[in-house]
């Protein structure tokens, strides 16, 4: 296995940073065991919930296993990770353009294979990140703590380092899986984990739009969906503190746009003439308020809400809200809102129903009204629904993460770590979508603003030209990418 913590990129790390990451492997190997000596087969299955969608598979590993059989000729493998819902949905982005171009892809969830250290390690990693998330709640925590890790702490090549050290505990997982099959994973750890493993062709879609040694993974093609980014990484920009860096190699980096859905790209045009002759009949415009995986914004949801339901009764609004597979948020919604409940309608875990109201929903003769609540208990049923929710809405309302990317007009709320600024930045100078409004006075002017101005006219247009300028064709480039790496293109 080669080295990968001790230079990265030509950057040589310090002796003392070198040692901390043996002693952090260490530390997990006497916590979760260390299974590179088991033999890890793997099962196909169909995807009950994207499968029909997507044509998604999942590969589902475990010592008592076969070795199934995979398609070597058409197969991509979507290797990622479920921490909070971003790196999910990039991953069905990667999957639709995948199906679309006609190609198998196979899912991989390293997160879910409970028998293995690879998932222990990274639960472990994503229980502390949820838990940081919703601590960042608390003002001093927020700026003391959790800002400065995820804008800084992330951003050091030294912290990659240790990164690439753990993720030789997750490269077990990949050991009877084809070898020339093409990985594109949508979080660092699955990528890194497939080059220890010896994955031929792996493609590393990092997310976000600020620079950070944390989404590297030395010997993999990265892509980055912003030039701000693009620039930041190939200089790796600010990762060795003080000292320049030696830059990324240039076939190792490639820029690609917005990794979006196929059949979000193909409608744009669509939707937003939908999106526009509502606001020019007067119809209700349609808010979608969409809550992460960490499940961090319920107070802000309340007040819109609030804000809200005078211009819902009065047929002014309607609110679709999507609270992924947090139940109790919905719950506690409606019993602390007055005049919630009698404008209600649930769509509680019936993935039909789900179906059903969106695909109701972009036909124009149906008129919607009130307030429609959507929970899943399946993580990509509670994912998916604000993708197919998103093309009959008109606003999105929603951090500055990964949903910062997707083509429809976006209204942002606070960020949950300061990473996720440059993503409503980027946003707001493309034109599909706001400032990042960090406080509730701010948020509800820009509801009004919506409601009351030709802003939503606006952002349709910008969308419609992003898409003539391919800004939102990255998820079609990456795979098109991994494809060629195979082929012997790139």
């Amino acid at each position: 296995m080669t080295e990968k913590s001790k230079v990265i990129f030509g950057n040589v790390i310090s002796d003392k940073d070198y040692r901390s990451s043996v002693k952090s492997k260490k530390s997990y190997i006497k916590k979760y065991g260390d299974d590179s000596n088991v033999n890890y087969g793997f099962d196909v299955v169909d995807n009950e919930v994207i499968g029909p969608l997507l044509g998604v598979k999942n590969v589902e590993v475990s010592s008592k296993a076969p070795v199934s059989d995979m398609d070597r000729e058409n197969g991509i493998i979507v290797g990622n990770i479920r921490m909070g819902f971003g790196h999910y949905r990039i991953s069905m982005a990667m999957a639709s353009y995948a199906h679309h171009l006609g190609y198998t892809p196979y899912w991989m969830d390293l997160n879910s294979y409970k028998e293995t250290t690879c998932t222990k390690v990274i639960g472990a990693q994503n229980d502390l990140y949820s838990l940081g998330s919703r601590l960042s709640k608390n003002p001093i925590f927020n700026k003391l703590v959790w800002e400065p890790m995820n804008y800084e702490g992330f951003r050091a090549l030294s912290y990659n380092a240790k990164d690439q050290k753990n993720a030789e505990l997750m490269a077990p997982v990949y050991k009877n899986v084809p070898k020339d099959i093409p990985v594109i994973a949508t979080h660092a750890w699955p990528a890194q984990a497939a080059v220890h493993a010896g994955m031929k062709y792996v493609v590393n879609a990092i997310p976000d739009n600020w620079p950070m040694a944390l989404h590297l993974s030395e010997g993999s093609v990265h892509t980055i969906q912003c030039k701000n980014a693009y620039m930041g990484y190939r200089v790796l920009n600010g990762m060795n503190k003080k000292s320049v860096s030696k830059p990324m190699p240039k076939d190792a980096l490639v820029y690609t746009g917005h990794y979006i859905d196929y059949e979000l790209v193909s409608n744009i045009e669509k939707d937003c003439d939908m999106r526009i002759a509502r606001k020019k009949n007067g119809d209700p415009m349609r808010f979608l308020l969409t809550i992460g995986g960490a499940g961090a914004q319920k107070e802000i949801f309340a007040e819109i809400i609030k804000h809200l339901i005078p211009s819902i009764k009065d047929g002014k609004a309607v609110l679709y809200v999507n609270v992924g597979d947090y139940r109790n948020v919905w719950d506690e919604l409606v019993s602390e809102i007055d005049g919630m409940k009698s404008l209600a309608t649930e769509h509680m875990n019936d993935w039909k129903d789900t179906l059903e109201f969106a695909e109701k929903a972009l036909d124009p003769s149906n008129f919607i009204t009130g307030i429609h609540g959507f929970y899943h208990k399946n993580i990509f049923e509670a994912v998916y629904a604000t993708n197919l929710l998103m093309r009959s809405c008109d606003v999105l309302v929603t951090k500055p993460s990964e949903l910062a990317f997707y083509p429809v007009p976006k209204l942002f709320i606070k960020r949950v770590g300061k990473h996720e600024m440059w993503g409503a930045i980027h946003s707001a100078e493309i034109g599909d979508g706001t400032l990042e409004c960090r406080d509730i006075p701010h948020i509800l002017q820009m509801v009004d603003q919506f409601l009351e101005t030709d802003l939503l006219n606006e952002m349709c247009e910008s969308i419609v030209l992003n898409k003539k300028m391919g800004i939102y064709d990255g998820a079609k480039k990456v795979v098109e990418l991994a494809v060629k790496l195979k082929e012997g293109k790139n």
